[in-house]
């Protein structure tokens, strides 16, 4: 049997030519199923590459999400790290809140005493709070130089404290004994000649026995007898201060213990040139004698 032929004719109506193109059906159809085939072939690439597309997107969003998630979380422990060392430089400020009487006592210092513990809780100036920002790694930059800056600053203020601590308790602030003053420091007349003399502290008349204290905390440098003085005690207490306790009737301590201010140190007598049971007290800065007085707090 003859396979079944088809034509198609074309005309020109300019021309009236006409052409005439024949073809088996077979083929024919072939070709009719190939062009029809094309747009859906065409449609099915684009929604094969569409679905591409939308994969590459969702995991290109998980992967943002996973670093946001990250950024976030890392962000949350800067921040709460910086609140830490903020709530720490506070305490420290805190801790440097001193006594009204000490405080009065250092300021009485000289400047180069006090220079010596330079520092203390300062108030703190931070960085304005950090605006929000297209870049995560702009902000986690910020926070993390934020965090340094005051873990520095937080070891600047520790050291500071500990030195203005340090000198508070080294300084002479309370009054060694109870008794009532007898003789100022500065010009007198001598007790014993009545000549002109030169007091070189306070002395502060008690009965025998009453106790004697250190006035700041200090080691004893030496506990015995000294000359005029009689039994006397002096305590070192940094800072290039000490202080001297005379004419005492007996001992507390020993050379080389440690006090802290209030500790008694011995008891009042008459030893050495005293004409009555009294304390000769004086405060030495670097060796030379000052007026006790610029120190203690008002009895």
């Amino acid at each position: 049997m003859r396979s079944q032929k088809y034509s198609i004719l074309i005309a020109n109506r300019q021309t009236g030519a006409v052409r005439r193109f024949t073809a088996a059906r077979r083929p024919a159809v072939a070709v009719i199923l190939g062009i029809l085939a094309v747009p859906v072939l065409m449609g099915l690439g684009a929604r094969w590459s569409g679905q591409a597309e939308i994969d590459r997107l969702a995991l290109q969003g998980e992967r943002l999400r996973v670093e946001n998630d990250s950024y976030r979380a890392a962000t949350v422990e800067l921040a709460s790290q910086i609140s830490t060392l903020q709530t720490a430089i506070t305490d420290l400020g805190e801790q440097a809140q001193l006594d009204p009487a000490v405080k009065r006592a250092i300021e009485n210092l000289p400047a180069l005493v006090r220079s010596r513990a330079m520092g203390g809780a300062e108030a703190v100036s931070l960085p304005p709070v950090v605006a929000p920002m297209a870049s995560p790694d702009g902000t986690f930059g910020i926070l993390r130089g934020l965090l340094g800056s005051l873990e520095d600053r937080l070891e600047t203020v520790r050291v500071g404290v500990e030195k203005q601590q340090a000198l508070a308790a080294a300084t002479p602030s309370i009054w060694p004994v109870v008794g009532y003053l007898s003789s100022m420091f500065g010009k007198r007349s001598d007790p014993f000649t009545g000549g002109p003399d030169f007091h070189s502290g306070l002395d502060i008349a008690a009965n025998k026995g009453t106790p004697i204290r250190a006035t700041a905390d200090g080691t004893v440098g030496s506990a015995g007898y000294a000359g005029d003085y009689g039994n006397a005690v002096v305590v070192s207490h940094g800072f290039g201060i000490s202080t001297r306790y005379g004419h005492m009737s007996r001992f507390a301590v020993r050379a080389g213990q440690k006090v802290r201010r209030g500790d008694a140190l011995g008891y009042v007598g008459s030893t050495g040139r005293a004409t009555s049971s009294h304390l000769h007290y004086e405060i030495l800065l670097n060796g030379q004698t000052i007026n006790p007085m610029r120190l203690l707090a008002r009895p």
